[in-house]
């Protein structure tokens, strides 16, 4: 069973600062009772420091509830030699705060580089899209500007993969005629397309 701890209080009912590494080595042994008058001494400062940087005030409950846990976990840790109870709180109280907000910051800038990315990329295929199909309606258009020789041979050779003696026979067409017509029709497309050499 846990005594009442044996530590002078101020006016305020808190420990004094030297007693509060007193209150540490029993809350380093297990001691709860001992936790809850560290707890009560120190978690209006920690939640002070860790609004201040935190600036949220949901977040920096958290935060300051997981500096209090530290300070549990941690107790056997503390060291007074190297300073006050409230000091070492303060260290981790800070640590905390920037790194919820380092974190909070790095997530936010995932989603923003993520959004940017979907973003472009989608209208990156619009894009894409509307230029092919307009490409497609100009490439009709022009193609119905040429003869019906001259749209079947290029039709054959261009879209089927026929050589020159294919789309000749294909055509039943002389292979001189067949090459006069293409030249002519690519011309004609070349011009219609707007296409500089």
């Amino acid at each position: 069973m846990n005594q009442p701890i044996p530590f002078g209080t101020g006016h305020t009912g808190r420990p004094r600062p030297g007693d509060l590494a007193e209150v540490m080595q029993q809350v380093a042994h297990g001691d709860k009772q001992a936790f809850t008058v560290l707890y009560d001494a120190l978690a209006p400062m920690v939640f002070g420091i860790v609004v201040k940087v935190v600036r949220d005030r949901a977040q920096s409950e958290e935060v300051a509830q997981e500096v209090m846990i530290d300070l549990w976990r941690q107790a056997a840790r503390y060291r007074a030699d190297a300073g006050s109870v409230s000091t070492w709180a303060a260290t981790i109280a800070h640590r905390r705060a920037v790194d919820r907000v380092r974190s909070a910051q790095a997530a936010a800038d995932r989603e923003q580089a993520q959004a940017a990315r979907e973003h472009r990329t989608a209208f990156d295929e619009v894009a894409e899209q509307v230029e092919t199909r307009l490409e497609s309606e100009q490439v009709r258009r022009c193609m119905r500007g040429l003869t019906e020789l001259q749209r079947q041979a290029v039709t054959l050779a261009y879209y089927r993969g026929l050589t020159y003696r294919e789309v000749a026979e294909a055509l039943r067409t002389p292979l001189p005629t067949i090459k006069t017509r293409m030249r002519d029709g690519l011309i004609r497309l070349r011009d219609c397309m707007g296409v500089t050499t």
